[in-house]
């Protein structure tokens, strides 16, 4: 038995067993020590099968510069999220996320660790929705006039109040030309309609129009998605074109752009300078002509400072600035879209929904709309699912839970007296108030939604990832 493996309890062998993540452990020299029933599901492999056998012996198509634990052992540093597809040694393919640790023990390295999660069904699902893109692209290449996947124009938004109707005269005039277009604003608010909007009042309008949220995709995943791929760029590459070469005259919209990797993100603005792209593997560069609508849902300067945006990439998209206000900044809009919303379910439904109750549309008007416009639909769409056939009216008991339960809102003198408590009499460090103040608002919400973390996360106006992430950060 190999040092590492003599250092097991049975206790941490059972826990890593149970776990919904796949643990493979190696020795110093390479050789299985740990694999646990995730790992096993995720390899095809039985685990009886894998002790003492060598990371090469269980997948021949890896090697010493491809193998995330080979080059932990030899190089000591850890590899975090990186996409790995390689072959069994039954053959068969695999993709994980794998992020791989070296194991040092006075200071020598006695193994390594990898964690992994399969995606192999994501890629495959990607690849499918792939080449249905590109079955699609080959078609409307050979027809004229070919209509595009979209479903918006700008006589389908609706709103009078001053901010949206200043981003909607931004964006009209945005058709007009074609330079490249940033649309800001809270999840929700619509940013996607508003790029249909300008592709459809466009010259481009007959051309395609290719909407990729950046978010959803893999890094190692994204580079082949956006440029295309070569045969043999790397296992299972075939010859693809990407989105940029299915997009050719006409419309690219990249929503939360500040998602995507840094290194990506130099390679997109190249690609917007130069109107050339290569793809992964290729040596030859191909021209296109594609408009560039991108979308955040964070302000830019917010992305700037926390470096998830780079800056060269920000001025070259940010040519034509269109800001999109959250629900709570145009409130006159609200009714319009309830009885927007009402018109479309009812035929959806088969209803004679007539509008709201007064009481509804007052809380409404003072609720904070977190998913703003999106969820709004969603309220009146929940609603629908709860009236009986002959209610034509809205009422409170018909919406979802978050607008019956108590707001989290603090009296104005608690709000004075809770700050007053953290006003110290000697210099502060106003940061580190700021967050005690935070941490302790949360720590409330927390309490009085009894550890309900979307119930919080709603109440604070924030996402459940953001809330999750500040918990762990305050140790709550």
């Amino acid at each position: 038995m190999s040092e590492l493996a003599a250092i097991w309890s049975n206790e941490f062998e059972w826990l890593l067993s149970i776990i919904n993540v796949g643990v493979h452990m190696v020795d110093k020299k390479g050789t299985t020590v740990f694999f646990n029933e995730t790992m096993a599901e995720i390899d095809g492999l039985d685990r009886e099968d894998v002790i003492g056998k060598s990371v090469f012996d269980l997948f021949p198509s890896l090697t010493n510069e491809s193998s995330t634990l080979i080059r932990a052992l030899r190089t000591g540093k850890e590899t975090v999220d990186k996409v790995q597809t390689y072959m069994n040694m039954k053959g068969k393919q695999i993709t994980s996320i794998n992020s791989t640790y070296p194991l040092f023990r006075d200071g020598e390295i006695i193994g390594a660790v990898e964690l992994a999660e399969d995606i192999t069904r994501i890629v495959q699902l990607n690849d499918q929705v792939l080449d249905l893109r590109q079955q699609l692209y080959k078609k409307t290449t050979h027809k004229k006039n070919s209509r595009n996947d979209t479903q918006y124009h700008f006589s389908d938004l609706i709103g009078q109040s001053p901010l949206f109707q200043q981003a909607l005269t931004r964006a009209k005039r945005a058709a007009r030309t074609q330079s490249p277009v940033l649309i800001c604003g809270p999840t929700g608010t619509g940013k996607e309609l508003i790029a249909q909007s300008i592709h459809n009042a466009s010259i481009r309008r007959d051309k395609p129009f290719i909407a990729q949220n950046c978010a959803a995709v893999p890094r190692e995943l994204m580079e082949g998605l956006l440029f295309g791929t070569t045969k043999g760029a790397f296992t299972g590459a075939i010859d693809r074109p990407g989105i940029f070469e299915q997009a050719d005259g006409g419309t690219l919209f990249l929503d939360e752009i500040n998602s995507l990797d840094i290194m990506l993100q130099a390679k997109l603005l190249r690609v917007l300078q130069d109107g050339r792209v290569r793809r992964v593997g290729g040596s030859t560069e191909q021209e296109v002509n594609v408009r560039i609508v991108a979308a955040m849902n964070i302000g830019p300067q917010e992305a700037l400072a926390n470096n998830i945006l780079r800056s060269d990439l920000f001025f070259r998209l940010n040519v034509v600035n269109i800001e999109l206000p959250p629900l709570t900044k145009r409130k006159e809009d609200i009714e319009l879209l309830i009885h927007h919303f009402i018109e479309k379910f009812n035929q959806t439904f088969a209803m004679k929904v007539t509008g709201v109750s007064n009481e509804v549309m007052e809380t409404f008007l003072h609720y904070s709309w977190p998913g703003n416009i999106r969820e709004l639909r969603h309220a009146i769409e929940s609603a629908f699912n709860m009236l009986e056939e002959n209610e034509e009216t809205i009422r409170l008991h018909h919406l979802p839970p978050q607008f019956t339960e108590k707001p989290l809102d603090l009296e104005p003198a608690a709000t004075i007296e809770r700050a007053d408590a953290f006003l110290p009499s000697h210099p502060m460090h106003l940061p580190s108030y700021m967050e005690t103040i935070e941490r302790n608002i949360i720590d409330d919400a927390l309490r009085r939604y009894k550890g309900n973390v979307s119930k919080t996360a709603e109440a604070l106006g924030i996402k459940r990832q953001a809330l999750q992430y500040k918990l762990k950060k305050f140790n709550l």
